[in-house]
Parts: structure tokens; C-alpha cells; sequence
């Protein structure tokens, strides 16, 4: 069973406003050394034996590949895919599906450091054990209103709330492994939204937005696809895409207030 990693990175790095860097390649501190925040996700597809990384950019963002390179540095081979569609992360993540098709996924994003490191590891045994579609890490997360919240009970999810007021629900997921059904599902999915002409989506009482990850999941859900789930009771995941976040993480290391 072969996994390959995706690293979705073809965003123009808005919440951040202007820098002179794509964010994945902005320098950072990480357990006392100097780093750059994409390697955090490279380090824990590799703990995980995942070798084989996708990284998809768009036109302009070269200083990834340039930084990067091959990614023998790293001890894995890295390859770069063009996203040739400006309508969100699982386009972007679609753009790798002729090379990921017939293999296992994983998937985290550049901007997100998580614990524990080794949490592709327990994700990956989760999906070969059960032989679910899909795997989700959760872990506790305070920021509901940012993030994707699960609602699960008795072993399996029921929905995935995504950036609602939903102070009941503890755990959100922001890393996922699944096998060939759900690189197919979402692929299909994806195509017939573009057939449409529909690459937003539109939810009761609130405004269009881009597609996200999280409504492919909640779409496979109700397709009938298993999305399991790992819990990382003592996990963390810290969202620095946005300027708040990366200002109090960096204020740890320069004594900022």
C-alpha cells in the first residue's frame, strides 16, 4: 500500500496581507531551530514513511521550489504540479489525482503545525486497519468559529460544521488520509461542479464561498464513503496563515507582546 502526500499551496496568502515570501517558505521557529513553515508538514509525512510529496503551487510562487528543490534534503522526492484552477484547495488538490489515483493520500496544509509530529503514523495504521475511505486527525480546538468542527458519536462521524458558532463540539480536523474511493469521489465531484459552471458553493442563510476540503468530506459522507477518524486527545493544531496567529507564535521567540 503506497502513500503520496499533498501539499496544497497554490493560495495567495490573503489573511497574511503583503510579504515578501510565499508563506510556505516564511521563516519561522520550530523546537529551537530556525525553519520555514512548510517543513513542519514535510517532516511529518516523512516521520510516517511517506516518501513521495506533491507539492501543487500556482504561477509566481517559484521561491517554494527554488527553497525546496528536490527534496533530498529532506530525505524525500518532492514534485511540482501547476494548479490550473483558481477555485480553492480541492481543486487544487485535484490537480494531483492522474498521479495519486490508484495509491493512498495524504493530505495536511503548509500554514498548520501540528502535534504530535508522528500523526500520520496513527492515521495511516487507522486506514490500513479498517479499511475506511477516509481518516481525519482531530485533536481539541478552541477556535470552532475558524475551523472544521466534527460531531461524531459511537465510532462514526455524523457531520462536519465548518467555521460555525458551535461551542458544544471539541475536536476539528486539519490533516486527512484516504484511500483511491475517495480520490475518485472527489474527483467526480469536482468535475461535475465544473461541468456546471458551480465552483462555489452555497449554503441556507449565508453567503457563497469557495469550496473547501471540509465539504468534500461532508459530501462523502453523505455519499456513503467511511470517514474515520483518529483522536489526538493531547494534539495540537496552530493555524499560522493568519496574521494573529503568526504574530503571538513569533512573539515566543522575539518578546513581543
Amino acid at each position: 500500500m503506497k502513500f503520496h502526500g499533498i501539499i496544497p499551496a497554490a493560495g495567495i496568502g490573503s489573511r497574511l496581507g503583503k510579504l515578501p515570501v510565499s508563506k510556505e517558505v516564511y521563516p519561522i521557529i520550530r523546537n529551537s531551530r530556525a525553519t520555514v513553515l512548510c517543513e513542519n508538514l514535510i517532516r511529518y509525512y516523512s516521520l510516517a514513511d511517506i516518501r513521495n510529496i506533491h507539492f501543487v503551487i500556482r504561477k509566481g510562487k517559484w521561491d517554494i521550489l527554488d527553497y525546496l528543490g528536490d527534496g533530498s534534503g529532506y530525505g524525500v522526492n518532492i514534485s511540482y504540479l501547476i494548479a490550473g484552477l483558481p477555485h480553492g484547495t480541492p481543486f487544487t488538490v485535484d490537480q494531483a489525482y492522474s498521479y495519486v489515483q490508484d495509491n493512498y493520500v495524504a493530505m495536511g496544509f503548509p500554514d498548520i503545525i501540528n502535534s504530535p509530529e508522528d500523526l500520520f503514523v496513527h492515521m495511516k495504521e487507522r486506514i490500513v486497519r479498517n479499511r475506511s475511505d477516509v481518516v481525519l486527525g482531530l485533536c481539541p480546538i478552541k477556535q470552532y468559529k475558524a475551523w472544521d468542527m466534527v460531531d461524531f458519536e459511537a465510532g462514526r462521524i455524523k457531520d462536519i460544521l465548518i467555521k460555525q458558532d458551535c461551542p458544544e463540539l471539541k475536536y476539528g480536523w486539519a490533516n486527512a488520509v484516504w484511500g483511491p474511493s475517495f480520490t475518485e469521489f472527489s474527483h467526480q465531484y469536482l468535475q461535475s461542479m465544473l461541468a456546471k459552471k458551480e465552483t462555489l458553493i452555497s449554503l441556507p442563510n449565508r453567503p457563497q464561498r469557495e469550496l473547501c476540503m471540509g465539504d468534500l468530506m461532508v459530501a462523502a459522507l453523505k455519499s456513503g464513503l467511511w470517514v474515520d477518524y483518529v483522536i489526538f486527545e493531547q494534539g495540537t493544531s496552530v493555524d499560522l496563515g493568519t496574521l494573529d496567529n503568526l504574530s503571538n507564535y513569533l512573539a515566543q521567540f522575539i518578546g513581543q507582546p
